[in-house]
């Protein structure tokens, strides 16, 4: 079974690259046309949602710089260690919503102290697996397509945020 899984995850990548042309030639579809056009869309997407990023981006150093994260966890601790969550991860649950880089950055850093078999290096790179760059994604995608109103995918959002954290914490408390 292992076996099997270690073949598809190292062919599925390759697989799609070339089935996914081939099917679009087959149903007569001019694949390089497509997606020149889809680049030229691309550019002018990514040129639009330049304000939005450096928006969140400017919210993020401010963020981190005031103290504000490092006041939160340090409120937050008590309460996290009673539900079984070590101290050193709570910053990478905060973290992963917001930015994906520093999150990863972060991670790594837990992984460099701790080591990446030690139950907090399992925890932070499950963390980093379970959840999402909510904010960055509505940020990303909202900005591109001009969305102003985003509340409700924003708390769905940052609830799913949470419900990975807690899931992933659970999940390396019953695996190791």
């Amino acid at each position: 079974m292992v076996a099997a899984l270690h073949a598809l995850s190292t062919w599925a990548i390759p697989m799609f690259i070339v089935l996914i042309p081939l099917y679009a030639a087959f149903r007569k579809v001019p694949v390089y046309e497509t997606f020149v056009d889809g680049a030229k869309d691309g550019f002018s997407t990514a040129i639009g949602i330049i304000p939005h990023l450096v928006g969140m981006l400017t919210a993020i150093s401010m963020f981190r710089a005031s103290g504000a994260m490092d006041m939160l966890v340090a409120a937050a601790k008590p309460l996290f260690a009673r539900l079984g969550v070590p101290g050193d991860v709570l910053p990478l649950g905060l973290l992963r919503p917001i930015t994906g880089a520093g999150s990863l950055a972060f991670a790594t850093d837990l992984i460099k102290a701790h080591g990446p078999d030690s139950f907090i290096g399992r925890i932070a790179s499950t963390i980093q697996g379970s959840t999402d760059t909510t904010l960055y994604v509505l940020t990303v995608y909202f900005g591109a397509i001009g969305i102003r109103n985003a509340r409700y995918a924003l708390k769905v959002g940052l609830f799913s945020d949470a419900v990975g954290f807690f899931a992933a914490v659970f999940a390396c408390w019953l695996l190791y």
